[in-house]
């Protein structure tokens, strides 16, 4: 299993390019952000590229009910994303989120030769990115109900006789004192999102349950054990006791493979 790490987007520049180093030289595959709201994670990924010469880049994910394909696509080339590391992650909300996605990760496809990623969580969603992704994105998943979401993965992807995505999954990790509140506040403002409580209430837990809080690396790699065999690829989404270089790095040497 390989493993990736991730950042936020409005973290400052500083902040993602020594993190994105870090990640390159402890030997992460892969260095992550998301694309909250008004802030460009597309931005901030061409960041970590400028930093960067062999780690593949991801953007988990793009919300395609408020930016568009094209939208997209003007993004990836107006910050000259390298296509041949970049993880282009999409997904959509309801209503009519299988539709959006469908027809978004078609559009892309015309535009860009890079490698295209689907947001899923519920079962109609896993099936989809089994059928047309070339990764699969889980989020706020324990390791049993991940192994669940991969089976109806590769389930789609048989059914349209074709290879499994690669499977990746987002898993929060935060070490030290105040660690186990950033967790709690970081899940509950997820819970809040309806298809997020859906999803919290199908595994019957509470999102704190799907990350790692840490005292030691030695705590993040016995927790990291649950997830062997069940995806490919485990990304460590930092909630760092603050946002500043030191914090984050802490992270990044903590988990490193």
């Amino acid at each position: 299993m390989s493993r990736g790490f991730a950042v936020a987007a409005n973290v400052k520049a500083e902040v993602v390019a020594a993190a994105a180093r870090e990640a390159e030289g402890a030997g992460y595959t892969s260095f992550w952000v998301n694309h909250p709201g008004p802030f460009d994670g597309l931005g901030a990924l061409a960041t970590a590229a400028r930093e960067t010469r062999r780690l593949g880049l991801g953007i988990g994910v793009i919300p395609l009910h408020t930016r568009g394909p094209q939208s997209i696509v003007e993004g990836v080339r107006a910050h000259a994303l390298p296509l041949d590391r970049l993880w282009l992650g999409v997904g959509s909300p309801n209503p009519k989120s299988l539709d959006r996605v469908r027809d978004g990760v078609a559009a892309l496809r015309k535009e860009l030769r890079t490698k295209l990623v689907v947001a899923a969580l519920g079962p109609k969603m896993c099936r989809l990115a089994g059928e047309i992704a070339d990764g699969v994105l889980f989020n706020w998943l324990t390791p049993e109900h991940a192994k669940a979401s991969a089976a109806l993965v590769r389930e789609g992807a048989r059914a349209a006789g074709r290879l499994a995505p690669r499977l990746f999954g987002y898993v929060r990790l935060a070490m030290g004192p105040g660690a186990a509140d950033r967790v709690a506040k970081e899940g509950g403002r997820y819970a809040a999102i309806p298809a997020y409580k859906a999803n919290f209430d199908r595994m019957g837990v509470k999102p704190e349950a799907t990350a790692i809080v840490a005292d030691t690396p030695a705590d993040v790699a016995r927790a990291l054990a649950s997830w062997e065999g069940v995806i490919d690829e485990v990304i460590l989404r930092a909630l760092p006791a603050d946002d500043g270089v030191a914090s984050t790095l802490a992270l990044v040497r903590a988990a490193k493979p």
